[in-house]
């Protein structure tokens, strides 16, 4: 990237975030809360079935789902809407010559804005509990959130990539996110895990960005294992999706 075309770079990715903004929510009423509103249902949802129904005995089960979906939702939403990172940006893509990879990023960034606004939400379920936040979150809530962005960003620019190629990874990706849903440790502890499959947590590196959250969260720590392991997997999952965009990005435009 043109170090030179910087300022323009930020322009555009400013100007691409807000009509994604504005696309997303046109002809709404609610607008925003939906953001809010749909992790929210999933509590309700999951609370009813493993707290009434069910019966699990783990008290504040119900800010113990919210800290795990809010960021599960911003990874999701973000995951599923890749595949149209490119293809629903075919007209710019052919008209004007920019980097591509920065419509993954405007895509990403808009739904983590989305979660950091979300933030005072999980707060006020918080102190709805009697916990309260702690002085690590001015470092710890800023160094997760970048890590998620990068894992997040990377993963987003190689489904937006592959998809231009084999349009059949749009129903692979829905599958995928569902069952990634399930073996992360979000409506259930990781201590519930069998100690025969607790290794398979080590290889899922969602399971230890929604554990580092939920140290911040309930805990009011900096969980370097998680922390460190979330890294490690974000940027491998860059280096492996900037060599697979690099090698393809020359024939986006023929194609979307």
């Amino acid at each position: 990237m043109d170090v030179a075309a910087f300022p323009y770079y930020r322009d555009l990715i400013r100007v691409l975030v807000a009509k994604d903004f504005r696309v997303r929510y046109r002809s709404t009423v609610l607008g925003y809360a939906w953001s809010v509103l749909h992790p929210l249902a999933f509590a309700v949802v999951f609370f009813f079935v493993f707290k009434t129904v069910m019966r699990i005995e783990m008290p504040g089960y119900a800010l113990f789902l919210i800290t795990g979906l809010f960021p599960w939702q911003c990874f999701s939403n973000s995951l599923n809407a890749s595949n149209f990172f490119f293809l629903g940006n075919g007209s710019l893509i052919k008209k004007v010559r920019f980097p591509r990879a920065l419509l993954v990023l405007a895509g990403v960034l808009n739904d983590q804005i989305h979660f950091a606004i979300s933030i005072p939400v999980v707060v006020a379920f918080m102190l709805c509990h009697r916990v309260y936040p702690s002085l690590c979150w001015l470092y710890g809530v800023p160094l997760l959130v970048a890590v998620q962005l990068l894992f997040t960003y990377a993963l987003c620019l190689l489904v937006a990539t592959l998809n231009v190629f084999f349009r059949d990874l749009e129903r692979l990706t829905a599958i995928f996110t569902m069952i990634l849903f399930y073996l992360t440790p979000i409506f259930y502890p990781a201590t519930m895990i069998p100690a025969g499959f607790r290794w398979a947590f080590y290889l899922n590196p969602v399971a230890a960005i929604i554990t580092a959250w939920r140290g911040l969260f309930l805990e009011g720590t900096v969980d370097l294992p998680c922390y460190g392991l979330a890294l490690g997997f974000a940027l491998a999952a860059f280096a492996v999706a900037q060599a697979v965009y690099g090698a393809l990005e020359w024939r986006l435009a023929e194609l979307v």
